[in-house]
């Protein structure tokens, strides 16, 4: 049989046949992408206002050293480099912030919108060769398996948030009641979202039992890797759902901190 070979079309940057608007989407996606970035280093460069009363920003959670009720060490450690400003945050937002970046689908997303690699399917890229992520400097992707054990871990000290956001202490009598406020619902969202965003990762799927060829006979690990499964199919929704909760649970807790926005009492 006789192999024809096809010629390669090499477009240049942007060129396409698409009539669609291709450029949409990864506009879509750069925009908040980018607004959160921005933010979230601001955020975590403030080291103020980062809770009021039981609330405690998930920026800066769990606040090892800082100036709040809620440090567990004192305020300003003693390895902290003098001359550079020391906030709370620089110390936790590493570890949920790596796993975000490294996400499966996050890849995708910030590939096409911020590198334009590519801008979109069947449209040309600003350059000639595949990078690939089997060298330096995209194979460090490969660490979001191993943060995704620090996300899980980051869940526990959320929902011990949660936890502590039902407790108001009275300022005139010191005494200490059950109760729920506004904000105790935003940080009870915010985890659950981010919940159904980390128990929904990809790596996750593997570690319950995607690197089993069978899983008939562990009705345990079954059942496991089918939850983790339905949260995947919605990962997408997960992943924006929970980026726009946890920036806005820092903005309420700071606004209130900041006396902008009082903390309504339900309970």
């Amino acid at each position: 049989m006789t192999q024809v070979p096809l010629p390669v079309i090499q477009r240049r940057f942007g060129e396409t046949m698409r009539p669609d608007r291709w450029w949409v989407q990864p506009l879509i996606t750069v925009i908040p992408l980018a607004a959160f970035l921005l933010y979230a280093n601001w955020a975590a460069w403030q080291g103020a206002h980062y809770s009021f009363g039981p609330y405690l920003s998930p920026f800066y959670s769990p606040e090892l050293f800082g100036d709040s009720p809620h440090a567990w060490f004192g305020s300003r450690p003693g390895f902290w480099p003098a001359g550079i400003p020391f906030s709370a945050a620089l110390l936790i937002l590493p570890f949920p912030g790596l796993f975000r970046v490294t996400c499966y689908y996050y890849r995708g997303a910030y590939y096409k919108a911020f590198w334009a690699d590519p801008p979109n399917c069947a449209v040309g890229e600003p350059r000639k060769r595949y990078w690939g992520e089997a060298s330096l400097p995209l194979i460090v992707q490969n660490i979001h398996r191993y943060f995704l054990y620090a996300a899980l871990l980051f869940l526990l000290f959320l929902a011990h948030d949660v936890w502590l956001a039902l407790w108001f202490t009275d300022p005139a009598t010191g005494q200490t009641s059950f109760g729920i406020g506004v904000g105790t619902l935003v940080l009870a969202v915010n985890v659950t979202l981010l919940s159904g965003y980390t128990l929904g990762c990809h790596s996750l799927r593997h570690v319950v039992g995607g690197y089993l060829d069978r899983l008939a006979g562990r009705p345990l690990r079954k059942r496991a890797y089918d939850c983790v499964s339905c949260l995947n199919r919605a990962h997408m929704r997960w992943a924006w759902c929970s980026l726009f909760s946890v920036a806005f649970a820092d903005i309420y807790v700071r606004l209130c901190s900041m006396g902008i926005w009082t903390d309504w009492r339900i309970l």
